[in-house]
């Protein structure tokens, strides 16, 4: 469906769909699309909601998750990837500076079609939340931003994300979510937490708040499912960088593999066939709509 038509696009607002799905019962599974490809072949597998990491993000531009892409950066991917039809969850790092500039975002954010976005307690430059040695701002500038986020928002779910384990450890974490959700936020995010026992601990000091868990790879968090994410107490479940890695390491080796035999034949039962890209941006569906905006203008 090429979502070109006003009939075809949902009808309800983003943020009420993402709503609703926090509504239900069950954990609401988010993978990671990190351009508009992605968010279809997501949506085609059956899932109902799209995360958009700035790790991913960045790292699709050839930078690191330091927050250096802008604003209009995100929006241009939030784009491509709300076009599938899910509610998306941005990450936007520390809100691009303090309360206005936040408010600011969550403004851009919201026009470009997101459905909910996450910001972070760190200072800048921030870090990928499983690395060392991250600067926090105090609770209260972070109260701050969680309050002009909701603020400025109309139908954007505010999600904040406390990085305070690692540095200031788990009551410290505890706490400052505790003033997160009195200052607004509606879901919260603790990050890089390091056990099952530390994902059931928190849940069991924030009853009735929807919790977010983050299973990125190679990181601080044990590989756990969606399932035992649930069975923790967690609402919702992302994996932020997944489908850049595959899709990364599946592209470097069709580069070594063009480099040494010059061909990338022997490469062909892996790759997504033209039928298979066809039917997933659905070529016939824009070309038919094409041909019947065409047709409505006949000679005389």
């Amino acid at each position: 469906m090429p979502y070109l038509v006003a009939a075809d696009l949902p009808s309800e607002r983003p943020g009420a769909r993402l709503r609703a799905l926090l509504a239900r019962p069950g954990i609401v599974p988010m993978p990671g699309a990190h351009n508009g490809m992605a968010a279809l072949q997501a949506r085609d597998a059956g899932f109902a909601a799209l995360y958009l990491s700035g790790a991913a993000m960045s790292a699709s531009m050839g930078l690191p998750d330091l927050g250096i892409i802008t604003i209009d950066d995100v929006c241009f991917f939030i784009r491509q990837v709300a076009r599938a039809g899910l509610p998306v969850l941005v990450d936007g790092d520390t809100g691009y500076g303090e309360a206005l500039n936040v408010m600011q975002m969550v403004r851009a954010f919201e026009v470009a079609g997101a459905a909910a976005v996450h910001i972070e307690d760190q200072q800048l430059p921030k870090k990928c939340g499983h690395l060392n040695d991250k600067r926090l701002v105090s609770a209260d500038d972070m109260v701050l931003k969680v309050a002009a986020a909701r603020k400025a928002a109309t139908d954007l779910v505010v999600v904040a994300r406390t990085d305070a384990v690692a540095s200031e450890g788990l009551s410290a974490a505890i706490a400052r979510a505790e003033r997160y959700v009195a200052a607004g936020a509606e879901v919260v995010f603790p990050e890089a937490l390091t056990t099952p026992a530390m994902f059931r601990e928190f849940a069991a000091a924030l009853p009735g708040v929807p919790l977010l868990a983050n299973m990125t790879e190679f990181g601080r968090t044990p590989m756990l499912s969606a399932a035992e994410f649930e069975e923790l107490g967690y609402k919702v479940v992302i994996w932020p960088v997944t489908s850049l890695r595959m899709a990364n390491k599946a592209q470097a080796e069709l580069y070594a593999t063009l480099r040494a035999a010059g061909s990338a034949q022997a490469l062909l039962p892996r790759m997504q066939t033209r039928a298979e890209l066809y039917a997933t941006i659905d070529l016939e569906g824009y070309e038919a709509l094409d041909a019947a905006i065409v047709g409505t203008v006949l000679p005389s």
